[in-house]
């Protein structure tokens, strides 16, 4: 069944995952027109549960989505299942072109369409992804704790991925995978125990669904349970190109973001970003905080439109420019969905 969309939204959130649904549900609390268009390939579908976020932990992704999906329905919010091609700024907001060839009209816009993780080319690395192949301590960490992890050097943060699951296991190595380490992480690494394996890894060993080694160039098979890797994140906004809002990278060096305030604003007027998509590294947790704080922002930015709309019609509203007022009025009313 195609869900039947309005013409007009005061706000359209772009990703139905916890920053956006999040997001969603302060608006239509407040009593706004919201539609959430989501993809339904969250960057967590892998994973067996969430975790670190207070009273959901072990909630699997998909049910805590659902969750979320019920809760902003609850309030009048709209969510739809499709993707968000183009998105075209004019004089009363946004015209957001669907892939099936639908369109809406919004007001404001939330981008909440999170990122892309892109792993290092090494085969079978992909398939395992969520499993054994982690990459954030605080999500899988207590989950492989003492288990025999292997630390794949694959950016700038592969160092400090090392020490944090240090923390976790004392059996971690370093596989330096052909990238230069300097001394001072070197004699680090030594310190705490963590040997440092060199040569390029080509391939993950795999026994009975269960990964069992790291292959290297040479031949040579590390014997490892639990692989840790540090992804590229790379936003997905290329439907922003057309309002000139284009992904940078990130300061870290782990990838492309959307730039933002502290309060999700872009440089682009009317244009708000929560969740991976500006903070590559937010948890589940503060992705979900971020689209609230944001949705909050949005509303509070309409009611100041609002007023500011009311104070000028209320002004001169029988003044010898009661044609023009009257004009406004219309197209106030017609902003406003009145």
């Amino acid at each position: 069944m195609t869900d039947k969309l309005l013409n007009r939204y005061d706000v359209v959130v772009v990703g139905g995952g916890a920053a956006g649904l999040s997001g969603a549900l302060m608006l239509a609390r407040s009593r706004r027109t919201v539609l959430v268009v989501d993809s339904g390939a969250p960057r967590n579908a892998p994973a067996e549960g969430v975790h670190g976020l207070l009273g959901h932990d072990g909630v699997k992704p998909a049910d805590l989505l659902e969750r979320g999906r019920s809760e902003v329905r609850r309030y009048g919010g709209q969510v739809v299942h499709g993707e968000v091609s183009d998105v075209v700024r004019g004089d009363t907001g946004f015209t957001v072109s669907l892939s099936d060839g639908r369109s809406v009209h919004a007001r404001r816009l939330l981008v909440a369409s999170g990122l892309v993780d892109e792993l290092p080319a090494v085969d079978g690395l992909r398939e395992r992804w969520g499993h054994d192949v982690v990459h954030c301590p605080y999500c899988h960490g207590w989950e492989v704790r003492d288990r025999a992890i292997g630390v794949v050097a694959s950016g700038p943060m592969s160092m400090h991925q090392a020490l944090l699951f240090r923390q976790l296991s004392a059996d971690v190595v370093y596989l330096a995978n052909d990238r230069p380490l300097p001394e001072e992480d070197v004699e680090q690494l030594a310190a705490l125990g963590i040997p440092v394996v060199p040569g390029r890894v080509v391939a993950v060993e795999v026994a009975d669904d269960r990964l069992t080694g790291l292959r290297l160039a040479d031949g040579t098979v590390v014997t490892r349970e639990v692989v840790a890797v540090a992804t590229r994140m790379v936003a997905r906004a290329g439907f922003l190109a057309g309002l000139g809002l284009d992904a940078v990278e990130h300061p870290s060096g782990t990838g492309v973001h959307i730039p933002s305030d502290g309060a999700g604003r872009t440089s682009v007027p009317g244009v708000w970003v929560a969740g991976n998509v500006t903070e590559p590294s937010a948890q589940v947790g503060a992705s979900s905080a971020a689209g609230a704080a944001a949705g909050a922002q949005i509303n509070a930015d309409l009611v100041a439109e609002s007023a500011r709309w009311a104070l000028d019609t209320h002004r001169s509203p029988f003044s010898h420019e009661s044609e023009s007022a009257n004009a406004r009025h219309a197209a106030g009313n017609r902003r406003h969905g009145l």
